[in-house]
């Protein structure tokens, strides 16, 4: 007769009503788990007669003070300005921080196929990219808790802001100057780097139907990340026969490059045509752009209390509803109604 099925971890977890990762670091004696998590997790394991497998208890390791954070361009402003915040909040729990980079699409492979080996982590961040289903099961696989900053990421606590609703002010400022012929320059999701890609493009065509105004396909250009990539859009966009009157970039750096075709046109902004852009770069302030300003730093420092919250077992179960910090139109001098004098 087949003996009685071996209770796991994850029976305790279900018993406790805690993770299977905090869990494990509760009977691991992990640092940062609440004491009365501690004990009620200690206590499901002893009504359960639970027992770790000697393999468990080597996967588990005991915590380690580190997290892992995965960031596709550490280089650009917005992922510098999310870790900012990411590491201010690990630094303030004593958590050291371990960057890897997953940039390209063979970077990106390689890493997570070597990632069930990396266990030496007490939790892990995911900056801004989406993950498909294959890496969603390499991310459980090492048995810790996942946290996303910047943006919606699978079934994991996240933050970010609502691209649709940071695309709609722009939109809806541009239509309330009494611009009705608006370009859109999008920006290439190569890699899956958006958590969520259709936001802001979504809000171009709904600020429009929402005004009356029939959307021009035409006025909707798709380029590279960055201001080289928003130079050729604009120019693309000039040599359309009917030119925008006013033009929505997804970001600043795109708007900043859309605004040097336009100057080298010998044209003048906003007088002959208005720019806006998403997120409040420094290079805004200084240019005198008109934007929509996303609280980026903000985001990383919220992510990172989130991570600790989840250490200390104070996560519930089940898939979290997205944090969503709130953006803000920042009128300068990039926009004005068509064909207004200055």
């Amino acid at each position: 007769m087949p003996g009685p099925p071996r209770i796991t971890l994850d029976d305790v977890a279900r018993r406790a009503g805690v993770s299977t990762a905090t869990a494990s670091r509760a009977l691991g004696d992990h640092p940062h788990v609440a004491a009365a998590t501690r004990a009620r997790v200690r206590e499901a394991a002893e009504e359960l007669d639970y027992v770790a497998s000697p393999e468990a208890t080597r996967l588990a390791g005991g915590p380690t003070g580190r997290v892992a954070v995965l960031v596709p361009h550490p280089s650009r402003w917005f992922f510098g300005e999310l870790l900012e915040g990411l590491e201010a909040a690990l630094r303030a729990a004593d958590l050291d921080l371990v960057l890897f980079r997953v940039g390209g699409p063979e970077e990106r492979a390689a890493f997570f196929a070597r990632l069930p080996a990396r266990r030496k982590v007490d939790a892990v961040v995911v900056l801004a990219f989406a993950v498909d289903e294959i890496e969603h099961a390499r991310l459980a696989s090492l048995g810790v808790d996942v946290v996303a900053a910047g943006g919606r990421v699978a079934s994991y606590p996240s933050v970010g802001v609502d691209d649709h609703v940071a695309g709609r002010q722009a939109m809806d400022h541009l239509i309330h100057l009494g611009h009705r012929r608006i370009g859109m320059i999008a920006v290439e999701d190569v890699g899956r780097l958006a958590p969520d890609p259709d936001g802001r493009t979504s809000a171009w065509r709904a600020a429009l139907d929402d005004a009356g105004i029939p959307p021009d396909d035409d006025l909707v250009v798709t380029v590279p990340w960055g201001g080289e990539g928003g130079a050729d859009g604009m120019a693309r966009l000039l040599g359309l026969r009917s030119p925008p009157t006013a033009v929505f970039a997804h970001d600043d750096e795109t708007a900043l490059g859309a605004i040097r075709t336009l100057r080298r046109a010998g044209l003048r902004v906003p007088e002959d045509l208005s720019v806006i852009g998403v997120d409040d770069h420094p290079l805004a302030a200084l240019t005198d752009l008109t934007t929509v300003a996303q609280p980026v730093r903000a985001q990383g420092r919220r992510a990172g209390e989130l991570v600790v919250a989840g250490l200390r077992g104070e996560l519930a179960d089940g898939v979290p509803p997205a944090e969503l910090l709130p953006t803000r139109l920042v009128l300068r001098g990039t926009t004005s109604p068509p064909g207004a004098p200055r």
